[in-house]
């Protein structure tokens, strides 16, 4: 038997991080491997530019029961031509300073409605950071900002055979008649690439590593 740490993640939107360019930030299927020591972090009261690395050290499984509906968002944006202005301070001192001459751009931004995950947790510190979900330091989001929990986690710590057998035993949202624990990510050298392992948060530099999405049978889903 194993301990884990095991906590539910659900929200009426989540927009899990892949490459963002200018035109259009996507999202993943499910939570990233940063997305949830960020959210941890979070909990903790970890500032972006702060230490993350007893979360880092942590074994991350996370469970799909429901990855949600695909959701296209469409934004219209003024952007400064780099002619305009040189080397700005900030945003605003930039639209100051093109007086008129910007550009209006459209961006696309992905999300996923009405997500339900679970997460299992391994390693130290599996108690402070149960308190820490229950009764987080900081909003805790499912992704962006305009992504908030709609449910508590419900963090506890469970002892299990193995990842798979904590994440059957994550609280359901209660508007939720069931849910199944329908597959895992993990880690395997001939999955698809993902960028989720957080290199420098200030400067959003992350990481590849390869996933795949193993059904929680056992086999491939």
């Amino acid at each position: 038997m194993q301990r884990f740490l095991i906590f539910g993640l659900t929200a009426s939107l989540g927009a899990m991080g892949e490459l963002a360019g200018h035109e259009r930030r996507g999202a993943l299927a499910w939570p990233g491997r940063s997305a949830v020591i960020g959210l941890m972090g979070a909990a903790l009261g970890i500032r972006r530019d702060g230490d993350f690395s007893a979360l880092e050290a942590l074994e991350i499984t996370v469970g799909i029961y429901d990855s949600g509906a695909p959701l296209r968002d469409y934004h219209t944006i003024e952007t400064v031509p780099s002619a305009a202005v040189k080397a700005p301070n900030s945003r605003p001192e930039a639209l100051r300073a093109a007086r008129g001459r910007t550009n209006t751009t459209i961006t696309l931004r992905d999300y996923r409605t009405g997500p339900f995950f679970g997460v299992a947790v391994a390693g130290q510190g599996l108690e402070a950071l149960k308190d820490a979900l229950n009764a987080p330091a900081f909003t805790l989001y499912l992704g962006r900002k305009s992504c908030p929990l709609a449910a508590p986690p419900g963090a506890r710590v469970v002892d299990a055979e193995g990842a798979e057998a904590a994440l059957a035993q994550v609280i359901v949202p209660p508007w939720r008649k069931s849910a199944r624990l329908v597959s895992l990510i993990v880690e395997d050298p001939a999955g698809e690439v993902v960028h989720d392992v957080a290199i420098d948060r200030a400067r959003w530099h992350f990481a590849p590593r390869r996933v795949a999405v193993r059904s929680a049978e056992g086999g491939a889903a």
